[in-house]
C-alpha cells in the first residue's frame, strides 16, 4: 500500500494551514489506493538547527528529532505540501525542513496545496523547483486559496466547493506518480 504524507508547512502560532491539512486529508477517506497521514513540521522542532556553526550540519542526523523526521520521510511515497505563501516562496521552517534531508525525497511523487492574497501561487513555484531539485516528480494540478475568500478574518477555514476539483485531482496524480515512481526506487 502505498504511504502519502500531507506536510504541515507552517510552524507559526496562529497558523492555518492544519486546517487546510485536515481539509485535504478529508478527501482521502475511503481510498483503497493508498494510505494517507497528516505530518506537522512542527512536532520535528528544526527551529534549533537554524543557527548551526559551520561543520555542525554534518552532525544533523545525530539528532533524535532529524533522525525521526528522516525515517518518517523515507517510509512515505509521496508528499502533499500545505504552504503558506511568504513573500512569494514557501515558508522558512518548511524549507528548512525539506533541507535537512537528502535521499529520503529522491524519486518519489508531490503536488501541492499553497493559500496566501495571491492564492500561494509563488509558493507552489518555488516549492517545485526546490522539489525537483531533490528528484521528486512534481504533479501538475495544485491547490490555490486565497486568503480573503477562503478563510473568514483570515483564520478560519471556510473553501468553497469550486476547490473541490483541484483537490481531488493533485491527489489522483500524486497517488499516480508515487505508484510509478516507487518501481524505480
Amino acid at each position: 500500500m502505498l504511504k502519502i504524507g500531507i506536510i504541515v508547512g507552517s510552524t507559526r502560532d496562529g497558523r492555518v494551514s492544519t486546517q487546510v491539512a485536515d481539509w485535504v486529508l478529508s478527501f482521502t477517506e475511503g481510498r483503497k489506493d493508498a494510505e494517507f497521514e497528516v505530518i506537522d513540521i512542527k512536532d520535528y522542532n528544526f527551529e534549533e538547527f537554524n543557527n548551526l556553526p559551520p561543520g555542525m550540519l554534518n552532525k544533523q542526523y545525530e539528532a533524535e528529532n532529524v533522525t525521526d523526521w528522516s525515517q518518517k520521510i523515507d517510509g512515505l511515497d509521496g508528499f502533499i505540501f500545505v504552504t503558506p505563501e511568504y513573500n512569494k516562496s514557501i515558508s522558512p521552517s518548511l524549507k528548512n525542513a525539506i533541507d535537512h534531508l537528502g535521499p529520503e525525497w529522491s524519486n518519489k511523487a508531490a503536488g501541492s496545496v499553497s493559500y496566501g492574497s495571491t492564492l500561494g501561487v509563488g509558493a507552489t513555484m518555488a516549492l517545485r523547483q526546490i522539489l525537483s531539485n531533490l528528484n521528486i516528480a512534481v504533479v501538475s494540478p495544485f491547490g490555490a486559496l486565497s486568503l480573503f475568500a477562503d478563510f473568514e478574518n483570515m483564520s478560519e477555514f471556510k473553501p468553497g466547493e469550486y476547490h473541490n476539483e483541484s483537490i481531488e485531482n493533485t491527489i489522483d496524480q500524486v497517488v499516480l506518480w508515487a505508484k510509478a515512481m516507487k518501481t524505480i526506487r
